[in-house]
């Protein structure tokens, strides 16, 4: 498959023709020329469709896993800016022969084409059935059964790759509907309805690389515009169970300190410089004591021992303001 960044043979042929005869005679020049930059691409009517660009990213992130059971490795992939072309365009810039499945997106009113060269194709059914990574040829006008198989795989591990990666946009499904392998045949728009393509490169050891393209309808995309103009902000929480199960282990782990306030005599400062080493201080101990934790009183309890040593029992908690009050079951601590 040609890709869409590549001209076709009557594009070719016509700007050929165009340029025959134009020379201007020496000394002079023609009226009729303007600056042109190759590459360009007219994204007037598409906006800056930045969320989208971050889609197609993670994406990449995605499908890597969709390739990995075929090809034993995890290629790079990498995607190319959505490009706004008319489908008539994009069909005449394909080969004829190519791997077309066309899935459904419900919550859109619309579909999305994916596009593989059947080279592509070809190069994952060897190396899945246990062949090496190599280029293969492709001068055939229709796939194996083994082919349409791993078509029938890729297409439906996509389909989950896109999910998610659409997933912190917008909860979008694709599902399958049809496959085709003939372009003229494919049928997704009207020629001249404009589309959005977004092109995927492949890296491969030892081989040139491969390119699909994922298509969608310019008039698919227009309800959740807005979103696809945003910075991407997420509405999904993905509940990350590990992390959390961590992170409630680490702040468990954090130390604390523990003191109980026994009593509080009181005293002059008289007293205070006069004391000496083994002077006593009377003091009252009472039943009830504070329990300190971190410096702030948290807990009531009552003094005793237990074992020979000197322990705490807690009875209560101390109410703090903003806090609901509550009652532990009695323990009793060291």
């Amino acid at each position: 498959m040609a890709s869409p960044k590549k001209l076709s043979a009557n594009e070719v042929a016509a700007l050929v023709g165009d340029l025959i005869g134009k020379d201007a005679p020496p000394g002079e020049e023609l009226s009729d020329v303007r600056p042109y930059v190759f590459g360009q691409n007219d994204t007037a009517v598409l906006g800056d469709y930045y969320a989208l660009q971050m889609v197609n990213e993670r994406f990449c992130r995605l499908a890597r896993n969709v390739f990995l059971p075929m090809l034993r490795m995890q290629p790079r992939l990498s995607s190319f800016p959505p490009e706004l072309r008319s489908f008539e365009d994009y069909r005449s810039s394909q080969d004829n022969f190519v791997s077309i499945t066309n899935s459904r997106i419900e919550e859109l009113r619309g579909n999305c084409l994916a596009v593989i060269p059947p080279a592509f194709i070809s190069l994952l059914t060897d190396a899945y059935y246990g062949g090496s990574i190599r280029a293969m040829g492709s001068n055939r006008t229709e796939f194996t059964a083994s082919e349409t198989r791993v078509i029938e795989i890729i297409a439906a591990r996509l389909n989950e790759a896109l999910q998610l990666a659409w997933r912190d946009l917008v909860s979008i499904g694709f599902t399958a509907i049809s496959h085709e392998e003939n372009m003229q045949f494919a049928q997704f728009v009207d020629g001249e309805d404009l589309v959005v393509v977004c092109s995927f490169m492949v890296q491969l050891p030892d081989t040139d690389p491969a390119s699909f393209d994922l298509i969608y309808p310019l008039q698919t995309l227009k309800p959740i515009s807005t979103q696809l103009r945003s910075r991407m902000q997420s509405d999904f929480l993905d509940d990350d169970h590990s992390w959390r199960e961590r992170l409630e282990r680490a702040v468990m782990e954090i130390p604390l300190e523990v003191s109980a306030l026994l009593c509080e005599p009181e005293t002059t400062l008289r007293q205070v410089l006069q004391l000496r080493q083994g002077d006593v201080v009377p003091a009252t101990i009472s039943d009830q004591v504070e329990v300190l934790i971190a410096g702030r009183p948290v807990f009531t309890a009552r003094p005793g021992n237990i074992g020979g040593q000197s322990a705490i029992r807690i009875s209560g908690t101390i109410n703090i303001p903003g806090a609901p009050e509550e009652t532990l079951p009695e323990r009793t601590r060291k």
